[in-house]
């Protein structure tokens, strides 16, 4: 992670506190804003969705009649395994060149510009392995938009083209020795067995784990989870 930006130390799971600071720190910057899109980036098993779900939670803890925050994930533009099969990519679904990213990169310039009453945004379904389009509606009125995924500071052709949508990015450093151990926890929750489970996050899970930690573009703000 870059030496220059900020870091915090955290474990977001036993701190609220980090949580808060973050989160004051975006509604000082949303201030007098109509929209602002803040990045949540980190290697798969580094909890940028726990993070988001507890900031949106912050943020709108303080709203007043409609929500200030909604989360965005990355996750809602993967390819779908047909075409991942098609195209012989299915045991690599989760490396970049398996999402829209073209699609991605639209909805973030609707969702800066909020020239639209309510813009669908897609989700993924872990559980069905399936992204459902228009899963989630996010209001003209919603000035904070928390998008998270592991590419969004990826500094490789197309990605880093899509930094120019952020006006936040907070990247997510997490030991891999960490990483693969909530990986093989994941895939153990799944129903693999010890060694599937191992298999599947080592040959694809850290190797993109890898590539998010080694071709980062520079994150306004690093955390450092433990």
């Amino acid at each position: 992670m870059p030496a220059g930006a900020e870091r915090m130390m955290s474990a977001y799971a036993e701190q609220h506190a980090a949580v808060d600071d973050l989160a004051e720190r975006i509604r000082v910057l949303a201030d007098g804003r109509s929209r602002l899109l803040v990045a949540i980036a980190g290697a798969p098993g580094s909890g940028k969705s726990t993070l988001s779900s507890r900031l949106c939670d912050r943020l709108n803890g303080a709203a007043a009649k409609t929500p200030a925050a909604a989360v965005v994930p990355m996750d809602g533009f993967h390819l779908d395994d047909t075409v991942l099969t098609q195209q012989g990519m299915l045991a690599r679904k989760g490396a970049p060149f398996t999402f829209d990213f073209g699609g991605l990169d639209a909805l973030l310039g609707r969702l800066a510009r909020n020239d639209e009453d309510a813009i669908a945004v897609p989700l993924f379904d872990r559980d069905l392995e399936i992204a459902r389009a228009g899963a989630r509606l996010i209001s003209r009125n919603c000035p904070i938009i928390l998008v998270e995924g592991n590419y969004l500071l990826l500094d490789q052709a197309p990605w880093s083209a899509i930094r120019r949508h952020f006006d936040l990015t907070v990247a997510l450093d997490v030991p891999l020795a960490v990483l693969e151990d909530r990986l093989v926890a994941r895939w153990l929750e799944q129903g693999f067995t010890l060694a599937a489970a191992q298999r599947r996050a080592r040959e694809n899970d850290l190797v993109n784990a890898r590539l998010v930690r080694q071709s980062g573009i520079d994150a306004d703000l690093v955390v450092a989870v433990s």
